[in-house]
This record gives C-alpha cells, structure tokens and sequence, in this order.
C-alpha cells in the first residue's frame, strides 16, 4: 500500500535506507587500520540516492569529511553540511575565491592549478597525484618539479596528498602493489603530508593500502567493492513503479517498438510507467525482469522512453493489477545485478536516476 508520505500522482518510488548507507560507512570504517579516517564520496548526488539527505546521514553516522566532484555540487552539500568538503575537479580558473568563501577544499590536480591556488590566496587543498590512472593529477614529471621546487606549495596547507586505485576492485591485479609502490616512491619525494589511496575496493586491499584517510564511495551505497566475492554491503535502495494496464494478447502478437519480441502463447502483458527517461537503460529490452510480491516476471519489448512491458502471464491475476507496485531495483534485483543484465555496471543504475521518481527516505543514519 502507498504510504501517505508519497503524492498519489508518484507513479514511480524510490526509496532510500539512510540507516543501511550509514551502516555501510560504519562496517567500512571499522575495517579502516587503526589511525586512518573514513570519508565518503557524494558526487553525482550521492550515486544518484541524494546528497542533501545523504550527506548529514553520513555525518550523524560518524564521517568528517565527504568529497564531491564539482564546485556545484560542494556548493549545494556546503549548505547541509559543516564538515570538510574535497572538490576532485579542483579550482576552474576564476573559482577560487568561491571555494575559499564556501571553505570547500580543492584537490589541485596539476601545477597549473597549484600555482592559481597559491597566488590568489592559498589555504587548505589537497593535492592530487597520478599514479596510474592517466586522468587528473600530477604527473610523474610535475611531481619531480615539485620536488626540486618546494616553494611552489608555499602558503598551500596540505590536508593529504591522494591518488587513485585503478583496480583496486579486482584483488590479485598485480597493478595494485605496482601503484602502491609508485605512490609511496612519490610521497618520498614531497614534504611530509597526510596521505590517502584507498576506495571503496582499496579498502578490502588491506591496510598497507589506507594511510591516513580511506575515500569509499560505491561501497556506501551497497554497489560490491571487490569483483567476484560476498557483498557485505547492504541494499540501499528500492526501485517501484505501478502497472498501469494490463492486456491479454494472442500467441504471435508483438510488444512494443519494432517488434523485438513476440508471444508463442497467449499472454498477459502488463504496462509499468517507467523508461529509459528514468535511468532504465534501454538496453535491458528483453533482458530485464521485475518482481511482483517477490516472484520474478520477465520484460518483454522494447525498453521505450516512459514505459516497460511485462509478462504477467504466470502472476495469479489479482496480485498484478493496474496499481500493483512492481519491483525493479531492491534487494530482489541488486543494482550490481541490474547493471549486468543491462551490460553496464551498478554505478550507472544508480547514478543514473531519474528526478521523477517520488523518493521517500528511511531512518536518519544515527
């Protein structure tokens, strides 16, 4: 039944278990080495579940420090949140006295940003090295100039020099001890700082990996941190749509666009309002089921923009009705799971979702 917190126009439900992502952050932080500091991404909206409700869960659950990806998205925590805030991105030129301002914290990505940094004011940053990734951060050469020029982080407090773990998910990637090694080689070379490598996944790499301060991200919202093992993580999300019709067909009628999938037997096809305009990839034409009162129904046709088609045929009539919730994203049907069946990962299923769905939040993460 549809709880009263949720408009009756909603055809579509989130829900999301603040408790299960604090519960999340605390088993990581708890698997922290002893002197290391747990934080917790939150870009992209906290993986698309909400990082203004998210965001002060995490507090409450213990975490003094969350990073987002852009100066957008710290602006918008930085007003339910009084605890640090790391910008990955770093300061766009012209930026800085806005970070200042909002006491955000850039990761300086490069010396150009550095020296931007430092000229127009300096203060708290983090600094970011490249160590495998080939994306931001200094690079090896940039790191030996910075060696052989320490003034260049004159007036820069640094809170932690970072990097990041290529494959930190899969645990025997011998590019995991190889980057380790590079970044301590690199932290050698610069002045004594705090220090921080490890992700969700380089949490469970164990302890030479965690410094001073472990970054999860994934993991807060239930996505596996390590490739074919256990999830220990809990489910932090549930995804509902309503059917909105239902029609019985003959044996050789098609669903949906094109044609893509036909009945060989007569069949009850039930109509859900939810599309690829909400995140649910096109892709799972066919491959997608969803659950009515925990039995699995398959999706047939083709996913289209607002709708999704499903066979309801072997679902007793008076439990799959106009009205009747279905389930497309629970603990029935992980994120991980959906984002394989639809030839992607859970990061995109969960970024990815859409603002029309009515969400409702449980708990407080205290």
């Amino acid at each position: 039944m549809r709880s009263a917190d949720i408009p009756a126009n909603a055809g579509a439900i989130l829900t999301v278990d603040l408790d299960a992502v604090a519960a999340n952050w605390r088993l990581l932080a708890a698997r922290a080495a002893p002197g290391a500091d747990c934080a917790a991404m939150v870009k992209a909206d906290a993986y698309g579940l909400g990082a203004e409700a998210v965001g002060p869960a995490l507090a409450r659950a213990g975490a003094g420090v969350f990073f987002v990806a852009t100066l957008d998205e710290g602006i918008r925590l930085r007003h339910v949140l009084t605890e640090e805030i790391g910008v990955l991105e770093g300061p766009r030129p012209g930026t800085e006295d806005e970070l200042r301002q909002r006491k955000l914290t850039p990761v300086l990505n490069s010396l150009d940003q550095l020296q931007r940094w430092r000229t127009t004011g300096g203060g708290r940053a983090v600094l970011h090295l490249d160590t495998g990734m080939s994306r931001l951060g200094l690079s090896e050469g940039e790191v030996s100039t910075l060696a052989s020029e320490p003034d260049r982080l004159r007036g820069v407090d640094l809170a932690w020099i970072m990097s990041h773990l290529v494959s930190g998910e899969v645990q025997h990637d011998p590019d995991n001890p190889a980057q380790l090694g590079r970044f301590r080689d690199a932290l050698a070379k610069l002045p004594p700082a705090k220090a921080s490598l490890a992700n969700s996944a380089g949490i469970f790499l164990g302890p030479a990996y965690h410094f001073d301060l472990v970054r999860p991200g994934a993991a807060l919202y239930g996505l596996a941190p390590v490739d074919h093992a256990p999830n220990p993580m809990r489910t932090t999300v549930r995804l509902e749509a309503e059917i909105l019709q239902v029609r019985e067909i003959p044996s050789g009628r098609s669903v949906g666009y094109n044609a893509q999938w036909r009945a060989n037997r007569p069949t009850r096809i039930a109509t859900v309002g939810i599309g690829y305009a909400d995140g649910y990839l096109r892709s799972l034409t066919n491959r997608g089921h969803g659950y009515i009162a925990g039995r699995p129904i398959p999706l047939v046709g083709r996913v289209s923009m607002d709708l999704v088609t499903f066979d309801v045929t072997d679902v007793p009539e008076d439990t799959s009705r106009p009205g009747t919730p279905v389930v497309l994203m629970g603990p029935e049907l992980p994120p991980d799971e959906l984002g394989r069946l639809a030839g992607t990962n859970g990061y995109q299923m969960l970024t990815g979702l859409s603002r029309r769905y009515a969400r409702r939040y449980l708990g407080t993460g205290a």
